[in-house]
């Protein structure tokens, strides 16, 4: 599991409103369904690994690679959590800016509910906020800070900074259970591009120059670049170079090719197209996903697009198909019936036992273009208005059969 950090343009802007009420619901679901299943623990180990959090900002629909990811699903996440988190068992707190400043007197309040130590939540809040701003100092000003608790006392942290002169946002992830001191190396990796001297009172090469923080100044930041960093580009576009084909095209032949329609879990989502069902095998790895999978979080895009219409336009009845699927999955499965939920989790089994035996053509550029020849049908938007039909007559109401073979 990645845990470390991710280097993203920084964008401005808000959210839609038609936009952050779906990512508040689904990214509630996800949430949910992961707790279900999984567990607390595991929420919070997803939430800790920088790859696996940009893929669930894509396949919530947000800008795939830009630093606005972090606040709007933070913020997706809050409101649909904090809602039931009697049941849940999961609280989220801070945020961005002036909600950053109230983390400790919510944490204090969760912790008069749970019965929690919460002195020692808001110093471990405190603390963390107070190494990635101060003890490492690589340019990154905070103005961002979450702080996820559980009522067995687990925490992640996701906090983000801005530098004013690169344009670029890092994000810092942190996990409880990893951490063995504040101090010396809290983050199992932290990484991004080298921009030189900084520093760095956590490496544990600084351990005999604490004392002497002039002495640090010096050192070298030879082990803050541990794993392959999350450095996403700065341009908008999604290109093919940023996905795996092998993988994404599995999941679209299981969406759109007849021959695998009959598979026996698939009939439990009877009723559903193949635009959605291509939606919910991606939303599917989400959830149940390994780490490794999560390599290429551009792929997860193809989901439900980007509300800056990369690398298309929302399309807003599949998200509201996609919502009200996993509901009535999770709503049954507390109830004991599982056999919808297990028909989701089977989506992400399914996509991954095609992808062994494919060998894709690069069907990247076509496969966009559909998309967005098509995004009208589905009530696709963007925050410049409604998708359109194309203008020529050709593409028009398109829906035709596209080969994802060699």
């Amino acid at each position: 599991m990645k845990r470390g950090s991710a280097d993203l343009p920084l964008h401005y802007g808000t959210v839609p409103p038609w936009l952050a009420q779906r990512m508040m619901l689904l990214g509630g679901a996800i949430a949910e369904a992961i707790v279900m299943e999984y567990g607390r623990p595991a929420l919070l180990q997803r939430l800790s690994d920088p790859f696996w959090f940009q893929s669930l900002g894509c396949v919530l629909g947000m800008d795939w690679h830009s630093s606005g990811i972090t606040t709007s699903v933070m913020n997706a996440l809050k409101k649909a959590i904090n809602k039931r988190s009697a049941e849940l068992g999961i609280y989220v707190c801070g945020g961005r800016g002036k909600s950053s400043r109230q983390t400790p007197a919510e944490l204090l309040d969760i912790a008069y509910k749970t019965g929690l130590n919460g002195d020692e939540l808001v110093r471990s809040s405190r603390l963390s906020a107070k190494v990635d701003n101060t003890a490492v100092q690589d340019g990154f000003q905070l103005y961002l800070h979450s702080f996820i608790v559980t009522e067995d006392g687990d925490w992640a942290v996701i906090q983000q900074g801005m530098n004013g002169n690169s344009c670029m946002a890092r994000r810092y992830h942190w996990l409880s259970s990893s951490l063995k001191s504040f101090m010396e190396e809290p983050h199992t990796s932290v990484c991004g591009k080298n921009q030189g001297l900084i520093l760095n009172l956590t490496d544990k090469q600084a351990a005999p120059t604490k004392s002497g923080i002039l002495e640090l100044t010096k050192e070298s930041p030879d082990k803050l670049i541990k794993e392959v960093p999350l450095i996403m580009p700065r341009r908008h576009d999604v290109r093919v170079q940023d996905v795996n084909l092998k993988r994404l095209g599995a999941a679209l032949i299981l969406a759109h090719e007849t021959e695998v329609k009959d598979i026996e879990s698939l009939l439990l989502l009877e009723g559903v197209g193949p635009r959605t069902l291509q939606s919910l095998t991606l939303v599917s790895e989400v959830i149940h996903g390994t780490p490794s999978r999560f390599s290429d979080p551009a792929r997860f895009s193809f989901s439900h697009g980007g509300k800056d219409g990369h690398p298309f336009p929302v399309p807003t009845r599949v998200y509201d198909e996609t919502i009200e699927v996993f509901d009535k999955a999770i709503h049954q499965a507390k109830l004991g019936d599982k056999d919808k939920s297990e028909a989701l989790k089977n989506l992400s089994k399914i996509s991954q036992e095609i992808e062994k035996g494919y060998t894709p053509r690069n069907f990247f550029d076509e496969w966009v273009e559909h998309e967005r020849n098509t995004s009208y049908l589905y009530g696709g938007k963007t925050v410049f208005g409604d998708a359109e039909p194309p203008k020529d007559e050709d593409k028009k109401n398109e829906n035709k059969q596209l080969s994802l073979w060699d």
